[in-house]
């Protein structure tokens, strides 16, 4: 539990004090003590309930594992905030049942495309089915509360992400026409992840909660490593100049595709956090 009494804990001691003073007064001013016996038994009832009404809610209210909490007052909470994101990468990992958070392992999306070439033969692929990995591997290096209208900050940086993709592709490729189908593989070594986002609060009947608004995400890759297989019904020139194109080119592939997969892990991070932050109120992550 908090070490603030929470709203329902105040809740239960007014029901319960009130429990106790009708009982008292029934005793003094029921004339029939018949009556009066019934009344108190009834009323002695009703308090064993509210006893285990608010015994049932404290359970209820109990930090659950996947939560680290940090104090307010504490003059290292930045650090201890980062820690408390640090406790949730297992969790993440493996998804948390109880409040129907999936796994992040892998991580995935629907599809992304994007032009490599230009002109009327361009060359273009598709990207479906995306599964990327590595993502619960993150460190906390920054973190910034958010102040305000301000958004909150924070950096992560991720070793290594891997990407396995189903790919499509149509047009002109180094003068060969390239238009067919096959897996993708990406490999991102190097990842930092600049996040930024705008919060507001809602008031539930556990309490005040936190939800994310706004997120915005810039991605750093140092190295980045393309590749197709089984394209062009196996087609051995045609692989071998789609991937030498990949391998020559992979900075600006990965900058042609960037902003879409950026937008796209915005809104999914999106999706996770909110689905924690509307399952545990605030005082949970911080209390004062």
């Amino acid at each position: 539990l908090t070490n603030a009494p929470h709203p329902f804990h105040l809740a239960c001691s007014s029901v319960l004090q009130t429990c106790v003073h009708r009982v008292s007064d029934c005793r003094v001013c029921t004339k029939s003590p018949f009556l009066s016996r019934i009344i108190t038994t009834m009323l002695k009832f009703a308090l064993v309930c509210c006893v285990l009404a608010c015994a049932g809610l404290a359970v209820g209210q109990e930090i659950p594992p996947y939560i680290k909490q940090c104090r307010r007052s504490d003059p290292a909470l930045p650090d201890c905030l980062k820690e408390s994101l640090q406790h949730l990468r297992p969790y993440l990992s493996s998804g948390i049942p109880e409040i129907k958070l999936p796994s992040v392992e892998p991580f995935v999306m629907d599809q992304l495309s994007l032009q490599l070439t230009g002109g009327p033969q361009g060359y273009r692929i598709n990207l479906k089915n995306m599964e990327v990995f590595g993502a619960s591997n993150f460190t906390v290096r920054s973190i910034k509360l958010a102040d305000g209208s301000k958004p909150f900050e924070t950096r992560l940086t991720i070793p290594r992400l891997t990407i396995h993709a189903k790919y499509t592709s149509s047009g002109v490729l180094i003068i060969i026409p390239a238009s067919g189908s096959g897996d993708f593989d990406a490999v991102f070594e190097g990842v930092t992840a600049d996040v930024k986002g705008l919060v507001s609060t809602n008031e539930k009947p556990t309490g005040m909660h936190l939800r994310v608004e706004k997120l915005d995400l810039n991605l750093s890759i140092k190295k980045p490593r393309l590749s197709v297989s089984k394209i062009f019904n196996n087609n051995r020139i045609l692989t071998e100049a789609t991937n030498l194109f990949l391998k020559e080119n992979g900075h600006e592939v990965l900058r042609a595709l960037q902003p879409q997969l950026q937008k796209k892990l915005s809104t999914e991070f999106t999706g996770i956090a909110n689905q924690l932050l509307d399952n545990v109120p605030i005082h949970f992550f911080i209390v004062d």
